[in-house]
């Protein structure tokens, strides 16, 4: 990542840029579960409320991409570390989702998670597929057909795993 690039903890000012970039994304139904009709109000539970860690990254003042760490399941898997990433559209392809994923493997780990999981990797969306696999995780079971992509209809997704003991 570029030194012009700064990674930040979310506060209430960055949302509207969050949104933007979240609605964005969510709007082409191929990548997250999210319906294009959610709510502002929703997107803002699930990624900065309910004890969410949003995060933006910031290009000078604008903000270009977001990610936020949860607990994948409460109680006894609240060990375990789930993460979402998003990048603004005319900033892709220039290493901020692999910035992100590497601050937030080491924020995950600083927050007292033992490891990493992602629940539901589109198997379509080679791109991030490859490059989790490049930050050190593995695919540790395949769902058939179960996400309906915009385009494409039925695909498999992907559970992703990795540990954070090397973080």
């Amino acid at each position: 990542m570029e030194e012009e690039w700064s990674i930040s903890p979310a506060t209430d000012t960055d949302w509207p840029g969050i949104w933007k970039i979240f609605r964005d994304v969510i709007s082409h139904g191929d990548t997250y579960t999210y319906a294009p009709n959610m709510t502002e109000d929703q997107a803002k539970n699930i990624w900065v409320r309910n004890n969410c860690h949003g995060f933006v990254v910031k290009h000078g003042d604008d903000i270009v991409g977001t990610f936020t760490i949860r607990s994948n399941k409460p109680g006894f898997g609240d060990h375990v570390a789930n993460a979402g990433y998003m990048v603004h559209r005319d900033y892709r392809g220039r290493g901020i989702a692999q910035a992100m994923c590497g601050y937030s493997l080491k924020e995950a780990k600083k927050l007292g998670y033992t490891a990493m999981q992602f629940n539901f990797v589109v198997a379509s969306n080679e791109p991030a597929v490859k490059l989790w696999q490049k930050m050190g995780f593995r695919i540790i079971g395949t769902v058939p057909k179960a996400f309906r992509h915009s385009t494409l209809g039925l695909t498999d997704v992907h559970i992703m795993y990795r540990s954070l003991d090397d973080v």
